[in-house]
């Protein structure tokens, strides 16, 4: 069975973070990890070169695939931001209809700045997720 091959690394965020070239994204970023880590509880830590998880969790598929993934995340991206929250809980739809301006995939939110979002409405978006996360340990 193929191992998940992004996994945490000893990288530094803060020096991750100071390399993001476009000064709005970089403040935006920094602006997400702060909010991230206040609702998580946790610091961020690196996923691979390019995203910031913050917290973990181990699951397990029905098919027997296990592995370990971050409770919230995101990743700056050359047109975007993507911020990575799970769908499937109470009240979810009610809130990406409040949210802004942005475009969603299976497991992420892709938004271009931070101004174009409700950051409450985020915010909330994120606890919700993580306490789902905590209680279905559904893989990424």
């Amino acid at each position: 069975m193929a191992e998940l091959k992004t996994r945490p690394t000893g990288a530094s965020v803060k020096t991750f973070l100071d390399g993001i070239k476009d000064p709005e994204q970089r403040a935006d970023c920094r602006k997400l990890a702060a909010l991230m880590k206040r609702v998580t509880g946790s610091p961020p830590k690196m996923w691979g070169p390019g995203m910031i998880g913050f917290g973990s969790y181990h699951y397990k598929y029905d098919s027997g695939r296990e592995g370990d993934w971050f409770l919230a995340g995101f990743a700056p991206r050359a047109s975007n931001i993507s911020v990575y929250v799970m769908s499937g809980f109470d009240g979810y739809e009610a809130l990406m209809s409040r949210l802004g301006k942005h475009k969603t995939g299976k497991a992420c939110l892709y938004v271009k700045r931070l101004a174009d979002i409700d950051l409450k409405v985020l915010e909330q978006l994120t606890k919700r997720s993580v306490a789902h996360m905590k209680r279905s340990r559904k893989g990424p």
